[in-house]
């Protein structure tokens, strides 16, 4: 049972594509009064000014100077990589009961080494490291309520996590000579997707890019060996296609002696049987990302090759939902004991 009936929180970045999505889902949180709402540009503007489907009557945007810290019970940051730490260095002490969940790369990674080498810049606040926990709820080996910082995965790794973890723990795939092969809507670039992305008719082509250095793989090792306690060799792909959202990943694989279709599929059903969100699909189903676009759920399907032994592993995901604002809200009702699922449809 919670002792909160209801929770003060604040969204630092809530104009961007992730923090919109953020507001409209707490906006109709039964446990959320939503206090403030923070960007840099814009201060003053209503939020359904950015976006049409937020009709319940909320704080105009502000400035993150502006907010009272001593009053709020949460505060979820879906800020740039690099944003979340200098902010933190700055109020984490204000409020000792004050929570935090990240939804950028910030706590994602415990060496603060392999995240630097990464991300291309020093880590601004190592000591809080400490005080955070990476959670994918389906997959947590422990109660997330004992941290203050929780660090919300990235899009990919939540939809490679997911299909592959059951399986490695039960020894059913071969933990080398794995593809993966994931392709994303161009939302999870962010509004500044023109800067990142320079090809050509970047809204109506697809664009293979960093196959060998994405800064998701790091954080896929990390998780694979704590989850796993192996070492999983695989190569990564990402792809972006012009669509607004949602991921598709495809994983290929081999399997262990005496391992089929039929045992995968069965191992992920036990596995998943208590998580509302996952969807374990029937052996050999097509899959795409069309019906998790706006939920939280996460779809997966088991399909045989030609060739004896190798499967494909289909993975989709919101990227925006269960990649970054669902999965936050989901955390958040794990963090205070609200229902997992409640708000989210």
């Amino acid at each position: 049972m919670s002792i909160y009936n209801k929770i003060n929180i604040a969204i630092i970045g809530a104009t961007g594509y992730t923090g919109l999505d953020l507001v409209y889902i707490l906006s109709k949180h039964p446990r959320v009064k939503i206090k403030q709402l923070c960007a840099t540009k814009n201060l003053g503007k209503k939020i359904s000014f950015f976006d049409k489907r937020i009709k319940k009557k909320l704080p105009n945007i502000s400035s993150v100077k502006k907010v009272n810290w001593s009053n709020l019970d949460l505060v979820f940051l879906s800020l740039p990589n690099g944003e979340a730490q200098k902010l933190l260095k700055k109020i984490y002490f204000k409020n000792k009961n004050l929570k935090f969940i990240d939804l950028s790369a910030d706590f994602r990674i415990s060496n603060t080494k392999i995240f630097e080498r990464n991300y291309n810049f020093k880590h601004k606040a190592k000591t809080l490291i400490k005080d955070s926990f990476y959670s994918l709820p389906e997959l947590n080996n422990q109660k997330i309520d004992k941290f203050k910082i929780i660090s919300n995965p990235g899009c990919y790794p939540t939809s490679i996590q997911l299909p592959l973890v059951p399986l490695f723990k039960k020894n059913m795939i071969k933990n080398n000579n794995i593809t993966i092969d994931s392709k994303s809507g161009y939302s999870g670039a962010g509004k500044n997707l023109e800067k990142k992305f320079k090809h050509k008719n970047l809204f109506s082509s697809t664009f293979a890019y960093n196959t060998k250095n994405h800064r998701h793989i790091c954080e896929i090792d990390q998780q694979f060996l704590k989850l796993t306690k192996k070492k999983i060799y695989f190569s990564f792909n990402p792809h972006l296609l012009p669509t607004f959202r949602g991921i598709l990943t495809s994983i290929y694989v081999q399997t262990n002696k005496g391992i089929t279709g039929k045992i995968l599929r069965k191992s992920l059903i036990n596995y998943y049987k208590n998580s509302k969100f996952i969807k374990i699909l029937k052996l050999n189903s097509s899959l795409g990302s069309g019906n998790v676009l706006n939920t939280n759920n996460c779809e997966i399907s088991i399909c045989e090759t030609r060739i004896k032994k190798k499967f494909v592993i289909f993975s989709a995901i919101d990227n925006l939902i269960k990649g970054a604002s669902g999965q936050a809200v989901q955390n958040m009702n794990l963090l205070f004991k609200f229902p997992e699922h409640q708000g989210l449809k």
